[in-house]
């Protein structure tokens, strides 16, 4: 299988390696992907003392946010998420056809 490569405005292949996962443990809910992310890709959500996501409604219960890959199917690749993050709380792939 080929993998999905583009090119960039000067020529050169590129190959785009989209947003897979957040490490939760890590992420300490800074918002800074969020902000340099223009795709829609991320969502803050709460976690509980147990470490599970939980409603915002549920005030309470909260512990913490972290980030989120909610919508994996608008990322591009940039990867401007991961560079930002101040933690290493990202894990990406390619698109192999």
């Amino acid at each position: 299988m080929a993998t999905l490569t583009g090119l960039t405005f000067g020529g050169k292949t590129w190959t785009p390696k989209f947003a897979q996962e957040i490490d939760k443990d890590k992420c300490i809910g800074c918002g800074r992907c969020i902000k340099v992310c223009g795709h829609n890709v991320l969502a803050l959500k709460a976690l509980n003392e147990e470490g599970e996501f939980v409603e915002d409604e549920e005030d309470d219960e909260i512990e913490r946010k972290v980030m989120t890959v909610a919508f994996p199917d608008n990322c591009i690749g940039c990867e401007a998420c991961s560079r930002i993050c101040p933690k290493n709380c990202y894990s990406h792939t390619t698109l192999d056809n």
